[in-house]
């Protein structure tokens, strides 16, 4: 590993403003707070609803009231998650300590991690919302909407497996480079 020369102090004023702007993403991530009480109110408006509706309701207005509630707790679990490991990944470390029932996963999904999370949680919600079209087709208008739906999930699902293949292929090229250097060591006699 080659030797950094000496940084001057214009390089670490810049490197210091870079690494300080990190803290430009707390607001977003405030903000993302906030909608998760937005969605709270949403899902308890909806619960009322399917309460008071529930009783009288066809089968199909129950499963489509349930798929509604999953909907609503699918898109709050994707916000924890954004908020969690992006203020894990790229503000700062969250401190644990003396939180015995934090979850594991929250200090421990890497950004390749929490692509695959994101991607699997759009595909649940796609699949809630061409589900729920499928449930009402006696009230959709035209076939356009159906195939839409439908076009988008599949994209959705196509795009979660190539980041998942590409996430792979990368990972397995870095435990390639690991086992190289442990066994043939640095050839250019570097230290």
């Amino acid at each position: 590993m080659a030797i950094k020369p000496e940084s001057g102090p214009t390089e670490r004023l810049l490197e210091r403003a870079i690494f300080q702007s990190r803290w430009l993403m707390a607001p977003f991530y405030v903000g993302l707070i906030g909608s998760l009480f937005i969605l709270v109110i949403t899902f308890v408006r909806e619960f009322v609803q399917f309460v008071i509706k529930g009783m009288s309701a066809t089968e199909a207005e129950v499963i489509l009231g349930v798929l509604a509630l999953i909907d609503l707790s699918l898109t709050a679990n994707l916000v924890l998650i954004v908020v969690f490991s992006g203020y894990e990944n790229f503000v700062s470390k969250i401190d644990t300590e003396g939180h015995p029932d934090w979850p594991e996963w929250m200090t421990q999904i890497d950004f390749a991690g929490l692509k695959q999370k994101l991607f699997a949680s759009i595909v649940a919600i796609s699949a809630i919302q061409v589900l729920k079209a499928f449930m009402n087709l006696d009230k959709i208008q035209n076939d356009r909407t159906l195939a839409w739906l439908v076009g988008i999930h599949f994209t959705f699902v196509i795009s979660g497996l190539v980041l998942a293949w590409t996430d792979r292929i990368s990972e397995d090229s870095k435990s390639k480079v690991e086992e190289d250097k442990a066994k043939y060591g640095n050839k250019n006699g570097k230290k």
